[in-house]
């Protein structure tokens, strides 16, 4: 019997399943419901509720909670229910206290969600890959626990089948370190949130003592129900704080780059405008030059025909005769003193004018000290992150909390196998090898639906007298004659 076989049935099953919930009305509300908030971690928000008694919740079950005092509803999800007390993850915030609530359980829609997934690896092949599920085949057709198909760790299916936990999950850690160093992506599923709690933080200790970041590799998928795991403070390996923080960090860096580029908007017109106003301060500073040259020469031209006519009845008459010959006589000198006063006169006005000008530039063409620097500085960053247009089109784009992308980055992700089957997330995500604690724990649709995201590897851990008695693993046969 192939996986392609198991998951045919198994969808059936479900299927069947949820029919029969239906026509039984099993997902009935549950009230009066007290809580309270218990963390919150981005846009989740874990809440325990007091459950009436006799009433109990599934785990993974999707769930409505209605306040009260006509409150908008919420939805959320089932982590933990221990006795009358039951952990929700919820997507919307309720209060900090929550009295007489009203829960309604969506386990129909959980068993659809379920059946269809299972449906649609049966439908879309070339988005599943089946091979490493069908060595789980001869695990789930297995009648008791002391049936071992003999496979080696080398094999596309690895057992690690213990009655020691500690020591499962310090291989688990050692395994993880390795495939990790080899760069592959592990999927981990659990048969409930506590256990994942607790293999996250075994993982974690491992990986800290073998010098590894254990908050770049590791990811809780939902919040975490305990606050510490092997010493470790494991919230900060949840997925939503994970991708809380890195988008947190993403729109400070992206108000940081908008400060940036307003300022850099500030500064270009101001220092162009103070670039043009330098231009035109040194052409008036050339034309004051060019000014005081001539203003210089016509000086020294009068002086000299004062100084000459000063002297000109005492010169030598051959001196005199000469300077007739070139038109300087007495009248003629007088006639250049005047035409001089007259022309420096007019320098001295154009002068005026220019000095004037100038302590009107001077101001207005003055860069403060560090605002050149300053836009240098502005100007490199902009050139290095691709130009104006390119920072445009970033600060333009939309923030989206892009999940999958997210997810797809982290290395080991730790779940548990009914989330897997039950969130739309996993369906579009693929890993290299799939990790199975306490395997025969998890019923067979929800690991195969999980076992069907695998590319080459199945690890399955556990103790092998667990299959027989609890039971889970039956055979197809048996399956096809269960009541429907």
């Amino acid at each position: 019997m192939t996986a392609r076989d198991l998951i045919e049935i198994w969808a059936g099953r479900l299927f069947a399943e949820q029919k029969q919930l239906v026509s039984l009305g099993g997902d009935q509300p549950i009230a009066p419901v007290s809580g309270r908030l218990l963390q919150t971690v981005g846009t989740l928000y874990l809440y325990e509720f007091t459950l009436p008694p006799g009433r109990s919740l599934e785990i993974d079950t999707p769930l409505s909670i209605i306040p009260p005092d006509d409150m908008e509803p919420t939805e959320g999800v089932v982590l933990s229910c221990r006795g009358d007390l039951a952990l929700v993850q919820t997507f919307d915030a309720i209060g900090r206290t929550v009295e007489a609530a009203t829960i309604v359980p969506d386990r129909s829609g959980f068993l659809a969600t379920s059946a269809a997934r299972l449906t649609e690896m049966l439908t879309q092949p070339d988005a599943y890959r089946l091979g490493p599920a069908d060595r789980l085949a001869p695990f789930l057709e297995a009648t008791s626990g002391t049936d071992d198909p003999g496979v080696s760790a080398a094999s596309i299916l690895t057992t690690v089948w213990s009655d020691d936990v500690a020591m499962r999950r310090q291989r688990i850690a050692s395994m993880a370190m390795e495939l990790i160093r080899a760069n592959k992506r592990i999927l981990l599923i659990c048969p409930d949130h506590h256990a994942a709690d607790e293999v996250a933080g075994t993982i974690a200790r491992a990986m800290k003592a073998g010098g590894l970041i254990y908050k770049t590799w590791i990811s809780r998928y939902e919040l975490t129900l305990a606050q510490q795991a092997s010493g470790l403070a494991i919230q900060e390996l949840g997925f939503e704080a994970q991708m809380h923080q890195f988008y947190a960090k993403s729109r400070a860096d992206k108000a940081a780059l908008r400060r940036k580029y307003e300022r850099f908007r500030e500064l270009t017109p101001l220092l162009a405008y103070k670039g043009q106003k330098q231009k035109d301060l040194d052409e008036v500073r050339l034309l004051e030059w060019r000014l005081l040259t001539q203003l210089s020469d016509l000086q020294a031209k009068s002086k000299e025909a004062n100084a000459i006519l000063a002297e000109y009845e005492n010169l030598p008459l051959l001196r005199r005769l000469s300077m007739q010959a070139v038109g300087k006589n007495m009248e003629s000198l007088h006639q250049y003193l005047a035409l001089y006063e007259s022309q420096m006169a007019g320098l001295t006005k154009e002068l005026d004018i220019a000095r004037a000008r100038i302590e009107e530039l001077v101001p207005e063409a003055a860069v403060p000290k560090d605002m050149r620097p300053e836009f240098e500085e502005l100007k490199d960053d902009i050139v290095r992150l691709g130009g104006t247009k390119k920072i445009r089109e970033l600060l333009a784009a939309e923030e989206d909390t892009n999940r999958q992308a997210f997810i797809q980055n982290r290395r080991l992700v730790i779940t548990t196998a009914a989330r897997v089957l039950g969130d739309p997330l996993f369906s579009r995500v693929r890993f290299d090898v799939l990790v199975a604690d306490n395997a025969p724990l998890i019923p067979p649709p929800v690991l195969l639906g999980s076992a069907g995201l695998v590319l080459e590897r199945i690890v399955l851990t556990g103790d092998t007298r667990d299959i027989a008695a609890v039971g889970l693993w039956t055979t197809p046969e048996a399956a096809a004659r269960s009541p429907r």
